[in-house]
């Protein structure tokens, strides 16, 4: 048997953090098993779906390198097939015509409440002659579900679940609108799709036993169901966008590397040993259900932040280049005009725990600062930093091959040694110098990526600000 698995998203909103974990444990069972995984939209209900959730979603799942075998197939245009297998259930006695109003229903719900009963549908048209009614007159279909026995399901993570069929009132399947509703379109997906896993959420188990009954109902096959437990924040409530609940997409535009959104999310509630950090291969190699912790997972952004920091240092420099040149075009930054982003990633990649930050913090490779950073300026711009940069720059005029990191380390470092003073007085106002700022990569990586006919400019015009603000406090 051909394992197959889908991710079914409602698109009224983008998809957060949990949707991803579920679509990641759907997918990641799938490739384990060499199998296929589905990408199904499930946008039935109309007035919540919209075209730029499905965008979102859709983008989400390409970004973070979920890729999907079919699909993306979308339950709206699937309403012929719906309608059809509701006709065959009409006419096998397997569901019915309700004509209940919405004013009996809500009575039938006041009565319930008073009496202390869960509130549900009585039943009271299952038995009815529809000839009673006229052609005109609105009416619902009902799912004849079991009256008496029991429904239970092996749950790859909880065990065994069961549930009484008299909990469970008559399913409407498809409104008075001519709509089929999820719980049904749900079923009839997944048979015609052939899914034989569903993973999910545990939001989705009571929705279960009914869809469980129309599977019988049609003999189609029943799949096998995974149901994951929610994630919280880490102060052991629900997940909120104070916690980090956004948008997967905003943790792009946060700076993070998908690789690392993708192996954080895994361990939260899955694992392999004690190991932290996941190549995808080695996800797809020891993934398994039996791994799922029954316990709900607690989201720590600074374990993310932690998590993205080392695939920034360990993942191939020009990878980070690619999600880097995103960054640097939404902060505007001309790449052309400047070191090759592989390189900016192996400078910088030590002291950034985001390519945001990355970029940030890069600005002053690519294009010319404006002042220099005020707190830094004060400290380190002193009486004898002009005479400092004035031997730096001869000495690193006479550097022959930029390219040379330690020449350019010994041409400012024997200033240090000449004017017997510590080398941060020589090479923090060469760093103010040539950067603006008061933190960069060594100084010799710093001028060899900023290039010598720039650095030796902005050195130059260092010196002539130090020298005109000699008599004064030096600012920014």
């Amino acid at each position: 048997m051909e394992i197959k698995t889908r991710f079914a998203p409602s698109p009224t909103g983008y998809l957060h953090v949990g949707g991803a974990r579920t679509a990641l444990y759907s997918w990641l069972y799938a490739r384990h098993n060499n199998g296929k995984f589905v990408l199904r939209i499930e946008d039935t209900d109309r007035e919540r779906s919209t075209q730029p959730a499905i965008d979102a979603i859709i983008e989400s799942m390409k970004w973070t390198g979920l890729n999907w075998d079919e699909g993306p197939y979308y339950q709206t245009k699937r309403f012929d097939r719906y309608n059809q297998v509701i006709d065959e259930l009409l006419e096998k006695g397997l569901a019915y015509k309700c004509y209940c109003t919405k004013e009996r229903m809500d009575e039938v719900r006041e009565e319930q409440q008073r009496q202390g009963l869960k509130p549900r549908y009585d039943g009271h048209c299952r038995d009815e002659d529809p000839s009673k009614h006229s052609p005109d007159e609105p009416y619902c279909i009902r799912f004849k579900n079991p009256t008496s026995g029991k429904v239970g399901f092996e749950d790859q993570i909880r065990g065994y679940i069961e549930f009484d069929n008299a909990e469970l009132d008559d399913l409407v399947i498809r409104r008075t609108d001519g709509t089929p509703t999820y719980n049904f379109c749900v079923v009839i997906d997944d048979w015609d799709m052939g899914i034989t896993h569903v993973i999910r959420g545990e939001d989705h188990i009571n929705n279960t036993p009914r869809q469980i009954n129309i599977y019988k109902a049609l003999g189609a096959p029943v799949p096998v169901f995974a149901h994951v437990s929610m994630i919280l924040g880490d102060d052991g409530t629900k997940l909120s966008k104070r916690h980090g609940a956004v948008s997967v997409m905003q943790y792009r535009d946060d700076g993070y590397l998908p690789e690392a959104l993708i192996n954080y999310l895994v361990r939260l509630g899955w694992g392999h040993g004690n190991q932290e950090i996941f190549t995808m291969e080695e996800m797809i190699e020891y993934f398994s259900l039996e791994g799922i912790s029954k316990s709900a997972s607690a989201f720590n952004t600074e374990k993310l932040l932690w998590v993205n920091s080392q695939y920034m240092k360990t993942l191939p420099p020009e990878r980070v280049a690619e999600e880097l040149q995103w960054h640097m075009d939404n902060q505007k930054i001309d790449v052309s005009n400047g070191p090759a982003l592989t390189d900016l990633v192996i400078a910088q990649r030590e002291r950034c725990k985001t390519l945001k930050e990355m970029a940030e913090v890069s600005r002053y490779f690519y294009e010319e600062y404006s002042e220099y950073e005020p707190k830094a300026a004060k400290k380190w711009f002193k009486a004898n930093s002009a005479e400092a940069l004035e031997r730096s720059l001869a000495n690193l005029k006479n550097v022959t091959d930029w390219n040379d990191i330690e020449s350019l380390e010994t041409a400012f470092k024997s200033v240090a040694e000449d004017m017997q003073v510590g080398l941060g007085k020589v090479g923090m106002p060469l760093r103010l110098a040539v950067t603006g700022c008061g933190v960069s990569p060594e100084m010799g990586i710093t001028m060899k990526l900023v290039g010598r006919e720039r650095s030796i400019a902005r050195i130059e015009k260092t010196i002539a600000y130090l020298k005109a603000n000699a008599s004064a406090e030096p600012t920014a």
